[in-house]
């Protein structure tokens, strides 16, 4: 009797295994995949005797770069190896000697421990000089060399006043040297000749110059800088420049590219994509300056006649420190008009029926200069290219195959439960009352 319920039981359960089919496979992962390096980021704060002025909202600089601190330290993704570093913080007499070589690293660069990088913070208090320069060269070794971009992000309230060495000629140094090393830079104090002195340091570097004037807009650049290095640290940024037309425009291999755009400025590329591939492209202006409240950032892909392929856009009105725009192509499921091929040669060894086409990429902008502000160099440009196999349109309406599945393992679990319950009702009928 008892290997009769069990011969029930049994042909139930493979009923069910035989209509529902086998467990969807789980791919393994590549052991042999090289993992990357995180993302390593280091903040450099001024806690000079200036940090004392309370002129920020009624608070002390200090105080609003503490708070800050905090809030960035919170939001850091889990993955974000984060270093502290400070200037005039330890040296509280006037040797100007002794008071130029006071910076130290108070958090190693390394995996976030947030109890300890807020308690670090915490108990700051203005003291001394400010040796941006020094500070500087010791956070590029703080981060070390490596296969990927590293960043640093300082934050001051003055212009260094131990040169030599000048933060201006240190940054230009690490650029250099080829070490990957950005340096953005937040300026706590309307100050002219500071701000000029942080815009050197971080174009030189291709970072970014903001001014923050409150605890919510600086905490609020500091993440987006270091969400940035999280996205972007990966791919180091090539240096090109973008011409007034197609004809003659740098031609871009799939990559990350820096340039600068002047106000109200067209700036073209060229990209070889074939028949049987998709264009995406993305491109960040970062405002380092005042501009009107009205503005926006466009991107456009067109052929080598000046036909329009297709366009991405963003625009706004208020303040932002960055405006972002995107888009994709590909001549599969077009009109079935291919960019021109211009004057390219086809990839060496390349069959005639894989000669790349020409596709023209101009960025364009909608920004206007507040308050005198000045209008050369350029606003700072971030163009990501890549190309893709297309992604061939679907023929019809459908749902796709996956819902077809989905509906396909529901009507089978629906048949396998009815057996089961069939067979139940016929083992209890026929065993349940011996």
């Amino acid at each position: 009797m008892i290997d009769n319920r069990r011969g029930g039981l049994l042909l139930g359960l493979l009923a069910a295994i035989l209509l529902t089919g086998p467990a969807p496979a789980i791919a393994d992962d590549d052991d042999d995949e090289p993992v990357p390096e995180p993302p390593r980021v280091e903040l450099v704060l001024d806690v000079s005797g200036s940090m004392r002025a309370a002129d920020i909202d009624g608070r002390t600089r200090i105080a609003v770069a503490q708070q800050a601190f905090n809030e960035v330290v919170d939001a850091l993704p889990d993955e974000t190896q984060l270093g502290i570093r400070v200037l005039g913080a330890t040296y509280p007499g006037k040797d100007k000697k002794l008071g130029c070589q006071d910076t130290q690293q108070i958090v190693p660069v390394g995996p976030v421990d947030r109890s300890r990088a807020k308690a670090a913070v915490a108990t700051l208090r203005p003291t001394g000089f400010t040796p941006v320069g020094l500070a500087l060269r010791e956070a590029a070794r703080d981060l070390g060399a490596g296969a990927t971009t590293r960043r640093i992000v300082l934050i001051t309230d003055g212009e260094d006043t131990c040169a030599p060495p000048d933060p201006c000629e240190v940054a230009r140094e690490l650029a250099a040297q080829g070490t990957r090393l950005v340096v953005d830079t937040l300026g706590l104090a309307p100050d002219e000749k500071v701000r000029r002195q942080l815009l050197c340091i971080a174009t030189a570097t291709g970072g970014t110059y903001t001014a923050a004037q409150s605890a919510e807009q600086l905490a609020g650049r500091i993440n987006q800088l270091v969400d940035r290095a999280r996205k972007t640290y990966t791919r180091t940024p090539t240096t090109v420049g973008g011409t007034s037309a197609c004809s003659g425009a740098p031609l871009l291999a799939p990559g990350v590219y820096t340039d600068r755009e002047t106000f109200s400025e067209h700036r073209w590329y060229r990209v070889p994509v074939r028949a049987d591939q998709e264009l995406r492209a993305s491109v960040s202006i970062a405002l380092d300056r005042p501009v009107r409240r009205d503005y926006a950032v466009l991107l456009r892909a067109t052929a080598t006649d000046g036909r329009e392929l297709v366009r991405g856009s963003d625009a706004g009105s208020g303040r932002t420190d960055v405006l972002s725009a995107g888009l994709r192509w590909s001549a599969t499921g077009d009109d079935g008009d291919a960019a021109d091929h211009g004057d390219d040669p086809p990839a060496s060894g390349a069959p005639d029926g894989d000669r790349p086409e020409t596709v023209c990429l101009v960025v364009s902008n909608a920004f206007a200069p507040a308050g005198g502000a000045r209008t050369t160099p350029g606003m700072p440009v971030e163009l990501t290219v890549d190309v893709v196999d297309a992604s061939p349109t679907p023929d019809g309406p459908d749902l796709g195959r996956g819902w077809v599945l989905l509906l396909l393992l529901t009507a089978a679990g629906l048949v396998a439960g009815l057996l089961a319950g069939v067979l139940s009702r016929w083992w209890i009928a026929t065993w349940g009352e011996k």
